[in-house]
């Protein structure tokens, strides 16, 4: 099984993002996610600035996929994610149909958010071009175990594994509004938080995750502890999803697991003072997903 690194979900100052994907280079991971997935807004990197990262990690031995904005909202919108699958050069994940419709028969990613939830859909992106699709991030085990009974010849399988869960998008900034700004004077707020801003409820649990015009999960999602099974179910990728420390480690455990060297329980228990909350993996279970199913 390969390991695969999501896109940045957060907001980063640009030194950041290169200093994050230099550590990354020389490291286990196989396929990298390069680009803007979420707000048009944030400008720290430009398609230019994308391209020579996609460079550079290509020189260092790893798979380079550009993954394109999930939620489309105008013109520019428009413009920035045709030029990503126009780029000539990388693999591009379609993260909404628009961007599907743009690769016209093109070998692509099918991204997490194009809702893939049956074997008809399946076929469907199979035959535009999908080379690799992304579970939905709320689909069970069961429900992934029967599509893969019936997933078109030659379309890998991706598993979001570790990360924030990425749950909504939405046309209003929240980061801004919980500073009483309007989205299109947002102050670049969300990058004074490099993992989110956390939401709790009035009993002060962690509930929610407001990353601009996201909401993720406030835990953790953490299938490490299911590799084995994923890989008898012919699960060929798994993705991590960045996060602002401590990556590198992430990763080292995971391929560690991965490779047999270590059991991918204990990689799990190691893994807990890295993160930035506690584990949950209930949609995986056919659960609530904030819910903790496995020791």
């Amino acid at each position: 099984m390969k390991i695969s690194l999501g896109p940045i979900q957060y907001y980063w100052p640009r030194a950041t993002v290169f200093a994050f994907y230099e550590a990354l280079a020389n490291s286990p991971v196989d396929i990298i996610h390069l680009g803007e997935a979420v707000c048009s807004r944030r400008h720290e990197l430009r398609l230019p600035d994308w391209l020579a990262l996609a460079e550079l990690l290509q020189g260092a031995g790893k798979q380079v996929v550009l993954s394109t904005q999930v939620l489309i909202e105008s013109h520019s919108d428009l413009g920035a994610m045709r030029r990503v699958a126009a780029n000539g050069r990388f693999l591009v994940e379609a993260n909404d149909m628009g961007a599907v419709n743009c690769m016209s028969g093109q070998p692509f990613v099918a991204g997490p958010h194009l809702n893939l939830y049956s074997a008809q859909s399946l076929d469907i992106v199979a035959r535009l071009g999908a080379t690799r699709w992304v579970m939905p991030l709320e689909m069970s085990r069961t429900g992934l175990a029967a599509l893969l009974a019936d997933r078109p010849d030659g379309l890998e399988t991706e598993v979001f594994a570790y990360g924030r869960l990425p749950l909504a998008f939405s046309a209003r900034c929240f980061t801004a509004r919980q500073r009483n700004l309007p989205k299109d004077d947002c102050r670049f707020s969300c990058i004074e938080h490099p993992d989110g801003l956390v939401m709790q409820t009035r009993e002060k649990q962690s509930f929610l995750v407001l990353n601009g015009i996201q909401t993720q999960s406030a835990l953790v999602y953490n299938l490490v502890g299911e590799l084995d099974a994923m890989r008898a179910m012919g699960v060929d990728v798994v993705r991590l999803s960045p996060q602002a420390n401590n990556m590198p480690a992430i990763v080292a455990l995971v391929r560690a697991a991965l490779d047999g060297a270590i059991a991918p329980g204990d990689a799990t228990a190691r893994m807990a003072p890295l993160m930035p909350a506690e584990a949950c993996d209930g949609f995986w279970h056919g659960r609530p997903g904030l819910e903790r199913i496995a020791a």
